[in-house]
């Protein structure tokens, strides 16, 4: 059950990211420098339905890591990325390509292979809170270090870094979701009185916003690949360092579910790269006019 509403997350994640570019494709560019480009997302019907479908895929993703381990639930996600092709080719009128089908191909045998023999065992539902802090500030490092080059490069460095960051925090709120869900089983009180639901709520709207901006690009490919492999990855590491999270004995089995992960993984950057190749083709990276100074 666990894993059917990862899927059905990643969905809904990959329909959040094609209607949100679709509405924000007719507007100026993008930017935090500007945060009235960001306000006027809202009167975008397409970007609104986009939202929903967001906040719908938050829900379900929240329900699945309160059933499984951090770490086989965050890998599932990168299946956004093969659930974003016929989305985009039906929403935004983009191409999908043998390379694109070769990736996504790619992706399905390494998640499966990830999922059979992943398994993992032990755990935790939280972690001691120095560990939190060390773990956090190491994130916001990284975060505050990719997003002073983001800005230098074209849109499609734009896309991916900003995509990158986005996905970082997405997969830090992840793991903030498993302490806040044993909070709020424990009742209102018991939430409001801890630090993780705060901290949840921050980076789920800062990667949301960040999200934003990279969409904004009109780069569906790398934006949509990198959150997508980011976020298990930061997930996966957070469950490793903070949760005790174990990939399953034998060692075989952890030998082939790291293989089947790097797939995955890799099938993300070959799709990105097909993608992003077609889209400049089609689409020559020239900006707006209101977003020359930019």
């Amino acid at each position: 059950m666990a894993s059917v509403l990862a899927l059905c997350a990643a969905f809904l994640f990959a329909l959040a990211a094609a209607l949100q570019q679709k509405g924000a494709l007719g507007l100026p560019e993008i930017s935090l420098r500007r945060p009235s480009s960001l306000a006027r997302l809202a009167g975008q019907s397409m970007w609104l339905l986009g939202t929903a479908a967001l906040l719908t895929g938050y829900v379900l993703q929240a329900a699945a890591l309160d059933r499984g381990r951090l770490a086989i639930i965050q890998p599932l996600l990168v299946m956004t990325v093969v659930f974003a092709l016929p989305l985009g080719y039906f929403l935004t009128r983009q191409r999908v390509g043998p390379r694109e089908l070769v990736g996504a191909a790619v992706i399905v045998v390494g998640l499966a292979l990830f999922a059979l023999f992943g398994n993992p065992a032990g755990g935790s539902e939280n972690a001691p809170g120095d560990e939190w802090a060390i773990a956090i500030a190491i994130i916001a490092v990284v975060c505050v270090a990719l997003l002073a080059v983001g800005g230098r490069g074209g849109l499609s460095m734009k896309a991916a870094v900003y995509g990158t960051v986005a996905g970082i925090l997405f997969g830090l709120s992840a793991a903030l979701t498993k302490p806040t869900l044993e909070f709020l089983h424990a009742g209102i009180d018991e939430l409001l009185g801890n630090w993780e639901p705060y901290a949840l709520a921050i980076a789920g709207v800062l990667g949301f916003v960040l999200q934003q901006v990279s969409l904004g690009t009109g780069r569906l490919a790398p934006s949509v690949a990198t959150v997508s492999v980011a976020n298990p990855v930061v997930g996966i590491l957070l469950g490793v360092a903070l949760f005790d999270e174990r990939l399953g004995r034998p060692a075989w089995h952890v030998v082939l579910a790291l293989i089947g992960l790097g797939l995955a993984l890799v099938g993300a950057v070959v799709i990105s790269m097909a993608r992003e190749t077609g889209e400049a083709r089609d689409h020559p990276m020239e900006p707006l006019p209101d977003a020359a100074a930019a």
